[in-house]
């Protein structure tokens, strides 16, 4: 019976923590996306970004041509 006295305040504390720790999360944006994730490993980004390659063959022309 005495460890009552002990364990129901610890989960108190704990169960405090849990919430006080989710309604900081919420406030900072956390949760305001929760699909994106989800769906970016779908997206084909090879496309998108530029190969090294042909951005330095670009810089270089821009430099010869000025």
């Amino acid at each position: 019976m005495s460890v009552l006295f002990i364990m129901i305040p610890v989960a108190l504390i704990l169960a405090g923590l849990g919430i006080a720790a989710f309604v900081i999360a919420a406030k900072r944006g956390q949760f305001d996306d929760l699909d994106t994730p989800a769906i970016r490993a779908v997206f084909d980004d090879d496309e998108a970004i530029p190969s090294r390659k042909s951005s330095t063959q670009t810089d270089q022309e821009t430099k010869a041509d000025e």
